[in-house]
């Protein structure tokens, strides 16, 4: 624990922000395991692209819960030991993919990334000028969600309309 670090957090309670880290520390972990299984059984039309940006998510979601981790440690706290406790401590929740088609697929993931805004977005609100560290970091997360959404949404749009287009050349 960093005593000094610690030490300038004001008008909020240590424990309270742990909690809060450790929700969206769940979060994370879920959030990974989702981008990950759908990139494995997603079907259909331009779902390479569509891999390729869950790999990608995937991977920061890691890099984000490995953030909260140790904003968790510094501020004397333990992140969550056991997976089972993610789903009793989560925000957002899993949804394992019921359909496999990448329409589907991007709307639970444009979904996910909702959340996530919300929960970065309350936390950042809930330590702005009280706790400047961990600001900090739930501030980067929350711009990777962002564009997170921002990214998965362009390419629902962009395999939609292809649909919609090809819809109209083979029935006008």
């Amino acid at each position: 624990m960093a005593r000094k670090g610690n030490s300038i957090i004001h008008g909020i309670e240590i424990d309270e922000i742990i909690t809060m880290l450790n929700r969206a520390y769940a979060d994370e972990w879920l959030a990974y395991y989702q981008y990950f299984i759908e990139a494995k059984v997603i079907t259909g039309i331009m779902k390479d692209a569509a891999i390729a940006e869950l790999t990608q998510h995937a991977a920061d979601e890691l890099r984000h819960a490995n953030m909260v981790a140790d904003r968790i440690l510094q501020l004397g706290g333990t992140p969550l030991l056991h997976p089972e406790a993610w789903f009793t401590h989560t925000n957002c929740g899993y949804d394992a993919p019921e359909t496999y088609n990448v329409v589907n697929i991007l709307e639970d993931a444009i979904k996910g990334e909702q959340c996530a805004i919300s929960v970065y977005s309350q936390i950042a609100e809930t330590t702005r000028n009280k706790d400047i560290v961990t600001y900090d970091i739930v501030s980067q997360i929350l711009a990777d969600e962002v564009e997170h959404e921002e990214d998965l949404q362009a390419l629902h749009d962009d395999i939609t309309e292809f649909v919609t287009e090809i819809k109209q050349q083979f029935n006008g």
